[in-house]
């Protein structure tokens, strides 16, 4: 129950920023921006003592360690994987450019007699 309450809590919070944006007089944009961008901490962190916030907080800790085991292609492999995958679509784009063409001239030149 006091999750829930927490979590009312920090949606009132980022509510009461965005209406002080707009409450507080258009010159002061300082003033406005703080307004939003703390009623958003107050927000977070509200939600952060929350059980499912340490949840959250538990989870992207374990993904930036899984992250810095990935090992990552070098410069030389994606250069050529990317070559791979220009060559192919090259390939695919005339294969289907002269699939395209005879069908166009079966269907036009040869069923319906269409001829340009």
């Amino acid at each position: 129950m006091v999750d829930k309450l927490k979590f009312v809590l920090a949606v009132l919070a980022v509510a009461a920023g965005i209406a002080g944006f707009y409450l507080l007089v258009p010159d002061a944009s300082l003033l406005r921006a703080a307004s939003v961008l703390g009623g958003l901490v107050v927000a977070v962190l509200l939600v952060w003592t929350t059980t499912q916030g340490r949840q959250l907080v538990s989870f992207a800790r374990e993904s930036i360690f899984e992250a810095r085991k990935v090992v990552w292609p070098t410069r030389k492999e994606t250069v050529q994987t990317t070559a791979m995958v220009f060559v192919f679509v090259l390939i695919m784009a005339i294969f289907l450019w002269l699939t395209d063409k005879t069908l166009e001239w079966v269907m036009y030149d040869l069923i319906l007699g269409w001829k340009k």
